[in-house]
């Protein structure tokens, strides 16, 4: 059976703490992003949160986009769901990316009505942090070597 929606979880990570607490920019990047991604706005909601952090939320005929800032960390935590073939919530994802500008991003693809399928159970993660994967078999490796002796 075909899935009913992709579900696209994103963390960037390494934003400038003045982008994150900006919430015209944020407002403006999720528009930009809504309109290149061929999704239709309904409603668009935020907060600005004291001393510093907003969230956003737009509410989407095909879903819903959400963005969380932490602005002390320089961390973001995008949430995109959509349904329907019309819409490509990679392209939004690329358009936030551009306003935000992480340093690395750690993104989720998530297939949602899949009725228990075997990929809707394993969610595929795409991170942009090879090398440290790299380190991360070789010492695995290792250890299994050493284990064997």
């Amino acid at each position: 059976m075909k899935a009913l929606g992709k579900h696209l979880t994103v963390d960037m990570y390494g934003c400038s703490f003045d982008s994150l607490n900006n919430l015209e920019l944020v407002k403006s990047a999720m528009l930009a992003a809504i309109a290149e991604a061929n999704m239709t706005l309904l409603n668009l909601s935020y907060h600005k949160f004291e001393p510093q952090g907003l969230t956003a939320l737009a509410l989407l005929a095909e879903s819903h986009m959400s963005i969380h800032t932490y602005p002390e960390l320089g961390y973001a935590a995008v949430d995109v769901f959509t349904s329907g073939d019309q819409t490509r919530s990679d392209k939004a994802i690329t358009v936030l990316k551009s306003f935000l500008k992480p340093e690395k991003t750690k993104t989720t693809h998530i297939m949602r009505g899949d009725f228990g399928s075997q990929k809707d159970m394993k969610p595929r993660i795409k991170v942009s942090i090879a090398p440290l994967r790299r380190v991360r078999n070789t010492s695995a490796r290792v250890w299994r070597f050493l284990r064997n002796k």
